[in-house]
């Protein structure tokens, strides 16, 4: 394996980045946070005079070396500060999924045995106050936003202002412990601790060291020529590795600006003020940003819309031969700049993807249409392939070789090899240091000779040296014929439509294939009052004759689309109905990245699963549901099961199966 010892000259933690960017270039912006409408900016040298005295506070609060802190809340300079101020006093962040219910928060905390919290507001503050119940070991809990808090005891309840000032007081008295555990850092010291979403069982917290972060960030940085000047929009949930390596890894081995949004609310609108030029989400950003344009199109006049189409047809043929130097005829080259003018620009702009220099999506597949669709309008959208384990680097797509059907090729430093059974195993100076309190499971996941199990199936292209992932190893199976099964390359065909939200697809051992199907509320609610279609609820649209009829004519599409696929033409849709609620994160159906957990589906919705195999046309079914307020409660509903055209895979003809 190779050597992966630091370079000298290297900084050996994040807080040792900290140092460096605060005296090279500390009038560079560091960060920027709207609020109340307002812009506000902090250079790397005002950042390090913000990280320093909280670092002092959690001192002066007790945090001991290896101490525990868990992190909660939105995008927020001064939570990403309480990340850094963590290991500078010697502690371990650990951050949280904002959205997590008190159930899930209490067991994290349980599991890492957190003795502090910074919550971002009130309503974390009081879901950390309710999983104290069973989990007592926190002793104290600092926050950002003071509003709603002032009555609560406050012997165990600091603002995260007052914790500096504290910090700034006992300065004289704690900066030598403090510049001592600072010193005691080296690269293979903890750096963070995220737990993975949860898809298959609880979820494992993965120990990330400094080596892991730096080498990740260095290396991809370099692959992209990411620079100091660059500005990211960080909006994704800050417990994600994505985000800490884009927020915190990246952002501080370049010095670039990171910008947090106001709200969740305004994240378009401060997109586009923003105007970030390296801009990362996963596939379901980009499908609910299709989805937007899609549907202001529909709302669109006759004259627009045709010019609209028209740039389009033109833009998927042109602009990605552009964005790739490819050469291009003059008359194609002026047609392109007359739809960027009239279409495209607006269009970029409106998406708040103008300036865009890199874009990358990844966390599961995106379908080849919505990526394509980006890649027409001249984004440099690519994939990526990675994982927590990773700190997320496996593979990357170089500029001019970025495909739809592929994730790239290995990251720098990043060694490949496929298993036996088609499973793709890396090796990498990002690999993890363990799981925490689970020695057994990283056993299984991590061999003695550093090489680690992605539980995903895939093969290397021969003449390309690029990784293709087909599915989860875990998914992917046979059909009863013997042709193979790839669920989530069907699922994500299906997902382009912009009035398809999710789709789970079933088939494994099964002589056809079948679908759970959600609309997306936005997009099939808009076509239904532009047609003065009433409607009282979701459950009401989604089994609507009309909407049903709309998705059956998807469903047969994607499957002349997949019967072009000789490896995969056996996926092809045979039945399938929509689903009378939509998959939820707090009803387990999805983890909090939003990916599908299809045990528990399986489990859940057994009797609608055995329906679309018996020849019913409809069922009834009761389902349990989890109110915002955490109060249970069910919903019933008699769906309709529809049969959808297949293409005969042994002929060109059309067969209703």
């Amino acid at each position: 394996m190779a050597d992966h010892r630091p370079s000298p000259d290297v900084p050996q933690s994040v807080p040792a980045l900290l140092r460096r960017n605060a005296k090279q270039f500390g009038s560079h912006p560091a960060y920027r946070e709207k609020e109340f409408g307002i812009w506000q900016s902090w250079t790397w040298a005002e950042a390090e005079a913000e990280i320093e005295p909280l670092a002092l506070g959690l001192l002066a609060l007790g945090l001991n070396r290896g101490d525990y802190v868990a992190i909660i809340g939105r995008n927020r300079p001064a939570l990403y500060w309480s990340m850094v101020a963590t290991q500078m006093a010697g502690g371990v962040p650990v951050p949280l999924y904002q959205d997590a219910v008190s159930e899930e928060m209490a067991y994290v905390l349980e599991h890492c045995g957190a003795r502090f919290v910074v919550a971002g507001d009130q309503e974390q503050v009081d879901k950390v106050i309710d999983a104290q119940e069973s989990v007592p070991g926190i002793d104290h809990i600092l926050y950002l936003d003071p509003r709603g808090l002032r009555k609560y005891d406050h012997s165990k309840l600091h603002a995260v202002r007052d914790a500096q000032g504290e910090g700034h007081a006992a300065r004289e008295r704690l900066i030598g412990e403090l510049q001592t555990r600072e010193a005691e850092l080296t690269y293979d010291s903890t750096c963070v601790m995220l737990y993975t979403s949860g898809t298959t069982g609880k979820p494992k917290g993965v120990v990330l060291s400094n080596r892991n972060i730096i080498e990740a960030s260095k290396s991809s940085c370099e692959f992209d020529n990411l620079q100091r000047e660059d500005e990211v929009l960080a909006y994704l949930p800050m417990a994600w590795v994505g985000d800490f390596i884009f927020s915190i890894g990246q952002a501080y081995w370049t010095g670039f600006c990171v910008n947090c949004p106001e709200s969740a609310d305004t994240m378009m609108t401060d997109l586009r003020e923003i105007g970030p030029t390296y801009f990362f989400a996963p596939p379901r950003v980009f499908e609910n940003l299709l989805t937007s344009v899609m549907i202001r199109m529909e709302d669109a006049g006759r004259f627009k819309k045709g010019l609209f189409d028209r740039a389009m047809a033109r833009a998927k043929r042109i602009g990605p031969k552009i964005l790739d130097g490819e050469a291009v005829g003059g008359a194609e080259k002026l047609a392109y700049a007359f739809d960027n003018l009239m279409v495209i620009g607006p269009l970029k702009n409106t998406l708040g993807m103008s300036r865009v220099r890199v874009g990358y999506t990844a966390g599961e597949a995106i379908g080849p249409e919505i990526f394509d669709f980006y890649r027409a309008l001249g984004i440099n959208l690519k994939q990526l392939y990675g994982q927590t384990e990773a700190s997320v680097f496996i593979t990357q797509q170089p500029d001019s070789e970025v495909r739809p059907d592929t994730v790239g090729v290995p990251s720098p430093g990043v060694e490949l090899k496929i298993g036996d059974n088609g499973e793709v195993f890396y090796r990498s100076p990002g690999t993890f240091v363990e799981y925490f309190k689970n020695p057994e499971s990283t056993a299984d996941t991590k061999d003695p000779e550093g090489w680690v199990a992605t539980g995903d199936a895939g093969f290397i292209e021969e003449d390309t040296g690029h990784l293709r992932i087909l599915d989860r190893a875990k998914d992917v199976g046979k059909m009863a014929g013997g042709g193979l099964f790839a669920p989530k390359f069907v699922e994500n065909k299906l997902k382009f439509y912009p009035d398809i939200l999710e789709a789970v697809v079933f088939g494994n051992e099964r002589a056809f294939c079948t679908a759970f199907i959600n609309i997306d509320l936005t997009a099939v609610g808009n076509w239904a009052e532009r047609n003065n279609i009433a409607y009282a609820s979701y459950q009401e649209l989604a089994g609507h004759p009309q909407v049903l009829a709309s998705l059956q004519g998807h469903v047969e599409a994607v499957n002349r689309s997949v019967a072009e696929d000789p490896m995969l033409a056996h996926c092809q849709i045979a039945r399938f109905l929509v689903l009378h609620k939509e998959l939820d994160a707090d009803d387990g159906e999805l983890t909090r990245t939003r990916k599908v957990r299809r045990r528990i589906i399986e489990e859940k919705f057994a009797d609608l699963i055995e329906a679309l195999y018996d020849g019913s046309s409809e069922i009834y079914t009761e389902t349990e549901v989890t109110y915002e307020d955490g109060r249970k409660g069910k919903i019933s509903a008699t769906l309709e099961i529809r049969d959808a055209a297949k293409v005969d895979v042994s002929g060109d003809r059309m067969a209703a199966e």
